[in-house]
């Protein structure tokens, strides 16, 4: 391990020179590759190099454990070898983590369609909760969020949204949100007080770059037609609203929010590139790849996996068996203990398939 990790560093400290040539600095193209190439080693070499400097200064305290100290000084090199061995161990996991082969996608911006289920207007509801919880959690990230296509309710819930975040790592961190989410509550309209089983369905999409998926001017057929808000209402009177359908895989996709035609066939290819990617990269794998599935699972939306009860304030991911009484505090987009404990699962499976 030692030695790999020594020549990430290497090749870390060559990107860091290659920058700062005059031909480089002059080649925008070749400087963001390097650039980028650079970024995805930073995390691991700067844990390594904060690892040397641990084992570095563990070795010199027990250098100086071997020497005839007073009975205080010993006392204290004792425990700064305790802390420094156990700071160690905690960074050989982490490199060892950091090692491990990564997602390609990680990295990228995510586009995410939310879609109201069983439970008509509960649902449409609760899909607009969902929409909400992911965009508050966004904004603690300090991601941006842009709506690429919405279709209301009556009631003001969603029939569907899509919408992507911008953000450095934004798939990494939601890429296990995908597949049914069930809330369990008494809704508005109920006068008896039952309790309702709706569901929303989650599907999270790494964004796909041109160079990752070139689709076919010609493969394309563009339908135009006059944008709908909340109600039904008309938004605009001018055919705005944009439908494109990729004839060779029958893939449809609508974009209606933008008052432009050209902006919303901008946003709808954009979407249609992901979903293309999403669908390439399920054949590739296959439908049965374990490494994709895992114990997280495939993040298929037919697969229930978290359920949100009202009634006892708690939240249950069925995937992990995890259940927290956080229900408010989730709901405002506090996903942090949910994400990392989906994230540490994931990676204690790739840990055991390594081994």
């Amino acid at each position: 391990m030692l030695e790999k990790l020594q020549d990430l560093e290497t090749k870390y400290e060559q990107l860091t020179e290659m920058m700062s040539k005059e031909e480089v600095l002059n080649n925008p193209a070749e400087l963001q590759k390097c650039a980028k190439a650079q970024a995805d080693l930073e995390d691991i070499v700067v844990a390594y190099r904060e690892y040397k400097k641990v084992r570095e200064d563990l070795s010199y305290s027990k250098e100086m454990l071997a020497e005839k100290l007073d009975p205080e000084m010993e006392e204290m090199v004792k425990a700064e070898i305790k802390e420094l061995s156990e700071k160690e161990e905690e960074l050989e996991r982490k490199l060892t983590i950091l090692l491990l082969p990564k997602d390609p996608n990680d990295n990228k911006n995510v586009i995410m369609e939310i879609r109201a289920g069983t439970g008509g207007d509960e649902a449409g509801l609760f899909a607009a909760d969902l929409y909400k919880m992911y965009t508050r959690y966004a904004e603690m990230q300090g991601w941006k969020v842009e709506v690429m296509n919405s279709n209301y309710t009556d009631v003001g819930g969603f029939k569907e949204i899509t919408f992507m975040i911008i953000g450095k790592g934004a798939y990494s961190k939601l890429k296990f949100e995908g597949g049914v989410h069930r809330v369990q509550r008494v809704p508005a309209t109920e006068s008896s007080g039952r309790i309702h089983t709706s569901a929303a369905t989650v599907a999270v999409l790494p964004e796909a770059e041109e160079v990752e998926v070139e689709i076919n001017p010609n493969d394309l057929r563009i339908d135009v037609f006059c944008s709908s808000g909340p109600g039904g209402q008309s938004v605009n009177t001018t055919q705005s609203a944009v439908r494109v359908t990729h004839l060779p895989t029958g893939l449809v996709v609508s974009c209606q929010d933008e008052k432009s035609q050209q902006m919303n066939k901008e946003k709808a290819i954009k979407v249609l590139r992901s979903r293309l990617l999403e669908k390439y990269q399920q054949e590739q794998h296959g439908e049965l790849d374990a490494q994709r599935r895992g114990m997280i699972g495939s993040g298929d939306r037919s697969e229930r996996i978290r359920t949100y009860n009202f009634p006892q304030g708690r939240v249950s991911d069925h995937r992990i068996n995890l259940t927290l009484h956080k229900l408010d505090q989730i709901l405002l987009g506090h996903l942090d203990e949910l994400i990392d404990a989906l994230v540490t699962t994931d990676q204690a499976e790739k840990l055991k398939a390594a081994e």
